[in-house]
């Protein structure tokens, strides 16, 4: 697919890596020359320098024979303007970033009456991802698939003693799941039979709900259920507002410290329900004075990554049940997780997760970046003419680094084995290292030509925002 992204920020250079990593071709536009040379260095992507939102720039870049056009620049207008152009001139398909909270309410408008395909918005997709994790019971919980039929669910290995020092294949506990990945010193392991079991390693089952719940009732260590009912937010920006009123219309009680007066103002006007509280969230005195240590959940949301893990940290120490962080560098995702924080959200990967789905089309249903962006758990709809059907998955070819979790086939899940064969329109939920998606993309992808490419969208002859 051919693929233009106005905006080389943190979200766009993210894109950027895991669309070429995808084998798609991606030209990227920005005002920022130094924006752009880290790109071109890392990346294999043509960078044009100027303002994207230039009709005669647009024009010469040949964006009507564009498969599709995603703007990310720090501006929602240039970026809805950006989109609307690129239609007009012929681009069959255009995304937009849009994080103005007063624009919420439009969303749905502006995709039907200005043609845009898809929105996206880092913050508030931040904020549902972490109010899904606090309103969840249990803590081992990550992500549903194929309807809520198939659960992702994290479990150290130290909570299951008899596994340590075993392989996968000499393991008998895990009836009926799938450990689908393993993340050991800060790497992420797609494991196969061999693999030995460490106390260190987290495991990352696959499975029904069902076969999950017998594991957790017949281990304590997993059993422990944590109710949220009381959050305290630190940092009242776009993802703290979101955030709150997600888990204001949960009925949590919620309080919220912002520094900036202002702010303050606006969020007390907007959330009526919840308490704000002017003042620096990095004092410890008015933490304290605030009950910290009462809270069943803590988020750090301030726009400094180090404070956010500073009062993470601080948080655990106070004996908060479950502490969040956001990061905008998404590569410390699973460094800060390491040091004992429960999760470290990142707006441009969650937000990257979102507008890969919505590029792959139909054929991709759901799809979570993990560990930083290092593996994917992605849930495929398998097209009738993809390479792997009609093969037992121990001759399809599936290379080191792809794993083939669970199918789901007519509402039955399976955890299928070396002899499972493949049919088209199951629904296949596949564990893949970051630079094994090209293999995977082979695998399913009856072009060879990435996830997505020719089937979702035809064939076409192809011939001064800054970023965020």
């Amino acid at each position: 697919m051919d693929i233009l992204i106005v905006g080389m920020g943190k979200l766009g250079y993210r894109l950027a890596e895991t669309l070429v990593a995808s084998e798609h071709n991606v030209t990227v536009v920005d005002s920022d020359e130094e924006a752009l040379v880290k790109a071109v260095n890392r990346l294999d992507v043509l960078t044009v320098t100027g303002n994207g939102a230039q009709l005669q720039l647009l024009e010469e870049i040949g964006v009507g024979k564009k498969d599709l056009v995603i703007a990310v620049t720090s501006s929602d207008e240039t970026n809805v303007l950006i989109c609307v152009t690129a239609k007009k001139l012929g681009c069959p398909r255009v995304a937009a970033r849009v994080r103005n909270p007063d624009y919420a309410g439009q969303i749905d408008f502006l995709k039907r009456e200005l043609a845009i395909d898809f929105i996206t918005n880092p913050e508030l997709d931040t904020a549902n991802e972490v109010a899904r994790y606090l309103l969840r019971g249990y803590n081992s919980h990550l992500e549903s698939f194929a309807g809520g039929r198939v659960g992702l669910f994290e479990v150290p290995a130290a909570a299951l003693p008899e596994v340590i020092g075993k392989t996968l294949a000499e393991v008998d506990v895990f009836r009926d799941l799938l450990v689908g990945a393993l993340y050991r010193d800060g790497e992420v392991i797609i494991p196969s039979g061999e693999t030995r079991l460490e106390s260190g390693d987290t495991l990352y089952l696959i499975g029904r709900r069902e076969s999950v719940t017998a594991l957790i009732r017949s281990h304590a260590d997993l059993g422990q259920r944590h109710v949220t009912k009381k959050v305290m937010i630190l940092g009242g920006g776009k993802a703290g507002f979101y955030l709150a009123n997600r888990l204001l219309t949960a009925g949590l009680s919620v309080k919220i410290i912002e520094q900036d007066e202002e702010r303050c103002g606006y969020l007390a006007s907007h959330l009526p329900g919840a308490l704000v509280i002017c003042g620096d969230a990095t004092d410890l005195d008015l933490l304290q004075d605030e009950n910290l240590s009462d809270m069943d959940a803590l988020v750090s949301f301030t726009g400094h990554d180090e404070e956010n893990l500073m009062l993470a940290l601080l948080g655990k120490q106070h004996g908060v049940a479950k502490v969040v962080a956001k990061v905008s560098r998404s590569n410390f995702v699973p460094i800060i997780e390491e040091l004992g924080i429960d999760r470290a959200v990142s707006p441009g990967l969650i937000s990257a997760g979102e507008l890969v789905r919505f590029i792959q089309g139909g054929q991709v249903a759901s799809l979570s970046l993990m560990f930083g962006g290092q593996a994917e758990a992605m849930e495929l709809v398998v097209p009738p003419t993809a390479p792997i059907i009609g093969k037992a998955l121990s001759e399809a070819g599936i290379p080191s680094g792809v794993l083939i979790g669970s199918v789901v086939r007519q509402g039955q899940v399976f955890i299928p084995k070396g002899d499972f064969i493949i049919r088209g329109q199951d629904r296949v939920i596949a564990f893949c290292l970051h630079k094994q998606l090209p293999a995977l993309s082979k695998l399913f992808d009856p072009k060879r030509r990435g996830i997505g490419h020719e089937l979702w969208f035809g064939r076409k002859d192809t011939g001064k925002p800054s970023a965020d």
